[in-house]
């Protein structure tokens, strides 16, 4: 495969870090986008020649649009974006917190409006390119355990939608991953068994991150959750899901 340039948003921890790691390996130059200048570093150091680190946090999406030309002018163009930036703040049962919400609003989807917008402009005007937004299943339910998170992984699910209805007929992919449950410093506090580690999880969304389409990166998922977004409301209540 030819190699291609590319930028992972969220690159310091987790699928993001992968991601970066395994482009870099098949020899794709990648543009690591992340807060943690440190483990930016880190990252980078593993394969100089094909990682460009870039401090970023995408809570301050007015420094989006220079940082991202500056970025596609140091990669000397660009082929895909990933938008792996996330947080989900353990919340209690009965615990509402408006800093807590605003956090994963600013970081779950704001942040990736602010990018993902960027490259749709760009891509539409070169007439190619492929985006690519890490969801969740989470956004398939309203579920009582974590309502912000859940709410900004179904924004994101219809953002990346409505690129994909927008952009698919100039050629550009849009394509939305759906992960489980991964073992990552995100979920780090949940008490879950059988978790996908990162670096599977990055492996299957390489394998699919060009299709256009919204893929669940395991094939069970797919059946499981369409059954769960056809459960009645009273009937989805009483499962405290």
């Amino acid at each position: 495969m030819k190699s291609r340039k590319v930028i992972v948003v969220g690159a310091s921890s987790g699928m993001g870090r992968e991601l970066v790691r395994q482009l870099a390996a098949r020899g794709d130059r990648v543009a690591a986008v992340a807060r943690r200048e440190d483990k930016l570093a880190e990252l980078a150091a593993e394969h100089p020649q094909q990682i460009l680190p870039f401090p970023h946090d995408v809570t301050q999406p007015e420094s989006v649009p220079e940082l991202f030309a500056e970025i596609c002018r140091q990669l000397g163009g660009l082929d895909v974006i990933i938008y792996a930036a996330g947080v989900m703040p353990e919340v209690g049962a009965t615990e509402y917190s408006f800093e807590k919400d605003r956090s994963m609003i600013e970081v779950n989807l704001t942040g990736a409006v602010a990018w993902l917008n960027a490259a749709a402009d760009r891509f539409q005007n070169v007439g190619h390119g492929t985006i690519v937004g890490i969801g969740s299943v989470a956004g398939e339910r309203g579920r009582q355990g974590q309502p912000m998170y859940n709410t900004t992984k179904a924004a994101l699910k219809t953002y990346l939608e409505a690129l994909r209805n927008r952009l698919s007929k100039r050629g550009i992919r849009v394509t939305t991953i759906k992960p489980g449950p991964t073992a990552t410093e995100m979920t780090a506090h949940l008490k879950q068994t059988g978790m996908m580690g990162a670096e599977d999880a990055a492996e299957r969304i390489l394998r699919v991150m060009d299709s256009g389409k919204e893929k669940f990166l395991k094939p069970s998922h797919a059946i499981i959750f369409a059954i769960i977004r056809n459960i009645p409301t009273g009937v989805f209540r009483r499962l405290k899901l």
